[in-house]
């Protein structure tokens, strides 16, 4: 006998742990993908020997992301064809197959192939898998606002969906140091190329179980307008601009990835040539994690109590001071000597631990302040321009994943990260031989990871702390007026 289901008052699948689940399907699948880009800047300078072009190529390459983001974004807004299930939901499938190829095309290991044939494989391959990366993306960030309107409820997708990013990124973290690293510590290309094909079809499994158990429970059908003009790309691109909630969101999330994304590669090298142990790198950073996994489930409680503003302003003054103590020792504040950096080695733990409480304070319902500030959009002017509003978020988001490694590599090339292998038959320069990088090179890196993390908590302070605006009681206000305006749009259509 099948189990009858438990459905709300408008009829829907009441919203429980399925939903959260499913919704953290949703991040591992795009965390799959999105986990090997940390991977891309070691690739590309040790492994095909672009160290010289990459910080240039990829702001090449941010340009294809200004014009990708907000016009898929928009293209869905103003898709109004019906589909079986969700227009969302149909992105999303399309998205998840394309990025099995795209990534993978990302990786492909040409290391003999002539400079201008690598910069085209490297522009093609992230042109492709940045295409597939947003239309999968875009949509799934916008789903959440559509699942349930519910402040707990959008509380615990968030919280979950930071666990699914926060599983999608440890796989690389902890497996990966063990399988594309040669026994001398270089990177091992082929692997990388390897193990970016199952990640893709992996994630595409993973976006499977989202997409089959997912509830639309928010009715978008209905607007809170009389008359609605056709859809404006530009008046929701400034609208956007006009949405603090937005804005706030976007500049902290910015911070978090020029200095987290810029930070990975120069963490890397920390690792390969200051602690001289790349192994245990992975290990390092799920041990980091822990404080994100035990805040997870008392996110729901805590913003019931709080307000999610109120605990993302806090987790963001924690990430500053976890920042703060990784900069110990290469002030020189705790000595370090090329023959033992143990000492500095339990400092950066602690600090990172402190950094990761922050995170996890924040990253638990930053999803859910996105959710609030696609609402706060159609508060303010009528309209939801969900995939806009995610869209231009996500635009921004890639925009700092792009920058921060760029500028890293860039100073890490002013400290000494170049070329310094002997060059092929053809006078080329292969990869960089991080054993012969000097300590001094390494100690200057080691520098670089504590200021890029302070740099990211800053950001995230003035996003969250002083731009974001939806505190507690206004975002009771403004859930109050929307659900008036829906009904009463519900029953002047009954009538």
């Amino acid at each position: 006998m099948a189990k009858e289901k438990k459905l709300d008052a408008n009829g829907y699948r009441k919203f429980g742990m399925r939903d959260s689940v499913a919704y953290m399907m949703g991040d591992l699948g795009c965390n799959m993908s999105f986990a090997l880009k940390g991977t891309m800047a070691l690739f590309w300078t040790q492994v095909m020997g672009l160290s010289a072009w990459y910080s240039i190529l990829l702001v090449v390459v941010q340009v294809w992301d200004a014009i990708n983001d907000p016009l898929i974004g928009s293209i869905i807004d103003a898709d109004k064809r019906k589909y079986k299930r969700n227009k969302f939901l149909q992105y999303i499938l399309i998205g998840s197959i394309g990025l099995i190829i795209g990534g993978a095309c990302c990786f492909i290991p040409a290391t003999k192939a002539p400079l201008v044939a690598k910069i085209f494989i490297f522009i093609g391959g992230y042109v492709l898998w940045d295409a597939f990366y947003t239309i999968a993306n875009v949509p799934y960030g916008s789903l959440l606002s559509l699942i349930s309107s519910d402040d707990a409820d959008r509380a615990s997708l968030s919280a979950w969906r930071s666990i699914g990013g926060m599983i999608g990124n440890m796989v690389p973290m902890v497996v990966f140091p063990f399988i594309i690293y040669n026994e001398d510590e270089s990177l091992n290309g082929t692997r990388v190329f390897i193990m970016a094909l199952i990640m893709g079809f992996v994630g595409f499994i993973c976006f499977q179980v989202m997409i089959r158990n997912t509830e639309i429970r928010v009715d978008t059908d209905v607007q809170c307008n009389e008359d609605q003009p056709k859809f404006n790309v530009f008046k929701a691109m400034g609208n956007f601009v006009k949405n603090r909630p937005a804005v706030g969101a976007t500049l902290a999330a910015m911070g978090m990835f020029i200095g987290m994304q810029g930070a990975t590669t120069a963490v890397t090298v920390t690792f390969q040539i200051y602690f001289d142990n790349t192994k245990i790198s992975g290990l390092v950073s799920m041990f980091a994690m822990i404080p994100i996994v035990l805040f997870t489930p008392l996110a729901r409680k805590m913003v019931k109590k709080f307000g999610k503003k109120e605990l993302s302003a806090i987790g963001s003054v924690c990430y500053i001071i976890g920042a703060a103590i990784l900069l110990l020792a290469p002030l020189g504040i705790i000595p370090v000597t090329e023959e033992n950096t143990k000492l500095d080695l339990i400092v950066y733990i602690v600090g990172q631990l402190i950094c990761a409480l922050g995170l996890g304070i924040y990253s638990t319902v930053s999803w859910a302040m996105m959710g609030d500030a696609i609402d706060y959009n159609e508060w303010k002017t009528g309209t939801r321009e969900e995939g806009t509003v995610y869209s231009l978020h996500s635009f921004f988001r890639k925009l700092a994943q792009g920058v921060g490694p760029a500028v890293a590599v860039a100073i890490m090339g002013t400290m000494g990260y170049v070329n310094n292998s002997a060059p092929d038959a053809n006078g080329n320069f292969t990869q960089i031989d991080v054993n012969l990088l000097s300590w001094e090179v390494a100690c200057d890196i080691r520098m670089l990871v504590a200021v890029l993390y302070l740099i990211a908590g800053i950001f995230q302070f003035v996003g969250l702390g002083l731009v974001y605006n939806l505190d507690k009681k206004t975002l009771a206000t403004m859930q109050a007026e929307l659900a008036e305006r829906r009904e009463a749009a519900k029953a002047e259509i009954a009538e």
